[in-house]
Formats: C-alpha cells, structure tokens, sequence
C-alpha cells in the first residue's frame, strides 16, 4: 500500500472510530488519535516536564543500562518499534547494539515517522529503515514490514501498553508473539503502581501541556471530521482508579450541548465525559505474569532506585 493510501485508510479508520465511541453511552475516543502531528509534538512537551517523571526515569533506565539491553539482544538483530512516533527512544538503542540488520517503526502518523527515518538515517547510513504507517494493534500494518531474516526483537518502550486494558494488553502481546520466532526477543517498558498523588500530577500537569493535548483531539476532529465542538466548553481530568490500578483521562462537558461531527448529532449532559485516555499500572508480578501468558518468558529487566518504572527483556518461547 503507498503512502497515499495509507493516508486514506487512516482517515476511514479516526471517522469510524470517533463517531462510534460518541454514540456509546459511556462516550469514548481511542487515545491512539491523540498523536497526530500536533498531538505528538505536545506530547513531546509533557514529557520534558517536571511532572511528568516517566520519560526521565526511563531515560535515566536507558542512560544506566543501555549497553546491557544491547547485549541482552544480541548481534544482527532486526529491531521492530510499535508507536514508535519520532523513534527518539530507538535511536541510541540501534547506536549501542551490535551491527543492528535493519529498523522497522510503525506509526499512525506519516509525517513524524518519516521525518524520524530520514534523521536516523543520515546518522545510521548503512542501517536499512523501513517504516510502515497505520494501526500497530491491526496486522495488517504488520504485513507492509519487509521479511527479515535472523533474529527479530519488538521494542516497546514508553510504559504505551499501559494504554490498554488487561484483555487489550494481552491480545497485544499476542500479536506481537505472532510477529516472531522462538528466541526473539521483546523489549517492554511499563509504568509501575505507586503513590497517587505523583501518578496525578503526572497527566494533570501545572503547567496545563495534557490539558493542550487532551483536547487537541477535539481540534482535530473539527479540522478533519467537519466537528463543531466548543473546545472551551470542555475540561480536561484525569485522575487514579485503585481498583482498576489506571489513570483515566476525560473531557468533562462544562454546559449541556450538542456537537456535530460529520454530519451527525450528539448530545451532551452536563457533567458527561469523553473518556480519551488510560494508563495501566503494573507491579513486578503481574507484568511478569502478563508476558508468561502471552508466549514470553522473562529473561531480566532493569528498574529505577525507587521502582516507579520497569523495561523487561523477554524471550518468545
């Protein structure tokens, strides 16, 4: 499929999905539409901020075990990224593993992918970089990656399995155990449970960037789905559920209101939300038991003094 049609297809897919999640009684929007290119470079934002310590504590992971990870995956491995939006996080990767055979990043926007290819690739010019624009959790996506031989590893960094329900999550792993061989690897980071007052200031920031990020989601339905929403009609919470071990994310509808989005109504109460966003917590135990279910057996994994953050290397089994 060319680049234009994966455009298309992506562009089926947000209208398909938006207008879906605002016809279901409790309204939802896929937090994957949440990157476009605006989206991705708020996220960007959030990420250098001082409430938002899961970038910097993975970043000091990587900083403090980077060559370990390298040399847990071994030489003239294919490395392949999931969500690997501007691939910041892969790039010193492939430069500390040992002659890396090719990079295959995956992503719903086109535009920072291959603005991330083209950097790497005039660092990296010998490494053969080929992306594939569209849906990670779809396997269609995974059929545009070029056949590889010798070992492959998925990497996925950035605690973004915790965007996804324990079922979801599971089916994840899944497709990614189908991608690979016995043997192959899977590089995972994931937010780890703690205090409640630290994982709230994380998405609901004093400076307001997720707030900026939360609802350019409605922008983008307005510029791209023909949307009339009143974006200063709706505020962003985001707040954690013990029970579920998640942060939600919400736009709260300020006023009772109706919203067009192509073509078609929807009403709003008061009060009522368009749940955007979760963020799965996970403990050492049941991360580990997540990948024993989904075909990967654990091999070691590093962590932060505290332990607010873990990246596991697993093996396909």
């Amino acid at each position: 499929m060319n680049m234009a049609a994966q455009g298309f297809a992506v562009v089926q897919a947000f209208e398909q999905d938006v207008l879906a999640g605002l016809n279901a009684a409790q309204k939802t929007l896929p937090c994957k539409y949440l990157y476009d290119e605006a989206g991705s470079r708020l996220f960007e934002e959030i990420c250098a901020l001082e409430d938002y310590y899961l970038t910097r504590t993975e970043a000091d992971i990587f900083a403090r075990k980077i060559d370990a990870m390298a040399q847990a995956l071994g030489p003239d491995v294919t490395l392949i990224e999931p969500g690997a939006g501007n691939c910041a996080k892969a790039e010193p990767l492939l430069q500390a593993m040992h002659t890396p055979a090719a990079y295959l990043p995956l992503d719903i926007s086109p535009e920072i992918l291959f603005a991330a290819r083209e950097r790497i690739q005039q660092r990296m010019p010998e490494l053969p970089i080929s992306p594939a624009v569209g849906d990670f959790t779809s396997p269609a996506v995974w059929r545009e990656l070029p056949a590889t031989a010798g070992p492959k590893v998925v990497f996925f960094p950035g605690s973004t399995i915790g965007n996804f329900t324990p079922e979801q999550a599971r089916s994840l792993l899944c497709l990614f155990a189908d991608q690979v061989q016995t043997g192959d690897g899977l590089l995972l980071a994931a937010d780890l449970v703690k205090d409640s007052v630290v994982l709230e200031r994380a998405y609901h920031d004093s400076n307001h960037v997720t707030e900026a990020f939360n609802k350019n989601l409605l922008h983008r339905i307005n510029r791209e789905l023909d949307g009339s929403f009143n974006i200063d009609a709706f505020a962003h919470r985001a707040f954690y559920h013990r029970l579920r071990r998640r942060v939600e994310m919400h736009l709260v509808s300020l006023k009772e209101q109706v919203v067009e989005v192509c073509g078609r109504q929807f009403h709003f109460a008061e009060g009522e939300t368009i749940h955007t966003e979760n963020s799965h917590k996970y403990t050492l135990a049941t991360l580990e038991e997540l990948l024993h279910s989904t075909g990967f057996q654990p091999q070691q994994y590093w962590t932060d003094h505290q332990q607010h953050y873990a990246i596991y290397y697993a093996e396909a089994v």
